[in-house]
């Protein structure tokens, strides 16, 4: 599928946003990835909420085969093939995708910054633990000179 051909695909749903990944694309709507459009056709994304409408239609998640093993992504379901005839109707399977993407996204816990204990010790004298860690790391630092000679 080309970008044009998927732009027209998604008119009734509104405006998206088509971006190179992998051997295809990825498609956004509100900064919020919810379909990959592949060489093995387009599939999006699922989750306990629409895995269900999926598997009624008979389709099944994206899978792709390393060197090992094959892998099967269950947040990504293949579209249906009726539903590329049927712009309005695929265009409730989009909102449903974006929906499932938008929970998945709330679901994440924020990435924080860890503040080591030294950072909180207060300036001027190191904490028992801090100045117990930096003897530590000497030792091993001496350990480690020992190994390398």
């Amino acid at each position: 599928m080309d970008r044009e051909f998927l732009i027209d695909l998604f008119a009734d749903f509104g405006p998206v946003t088509i971006r190179k990944m992998f051997s295809g694309y990825g498609i956004s709507a509100e900064g919020i990835n919810f379909a990959l459009s592949l060489r093995a056709g387009l599939f999006f994304r699922a989750d306990e909420m629409t895995i269900p409408n999926f598997e009624a239609e008979g389709s099944r998640p994206f899978q792709y085969s390393t060197r090992a093993k094959t892998v099967t992504v269950n947040s990504y379901w293949q579209l249906p093939a009726r539903l590329f005839d049927d712009s309005e109707e695929l265009a409730q399977w989009a909102r449903a995708a974006l929906a499932a993407a938008q929970r998945a996204k709330v679901k994440k816990r924020p990435k924080t910054k860890k503040v080591s204990k030294a950072a909180k010790a207060p300036a001027g004298k190191p904490s028992q633990k801090t100045s117990s860690k930096r003897s530590l790391n000497k030792f091993a630092v001496r350990k480690r000179a020992k190994r390398k000679a």
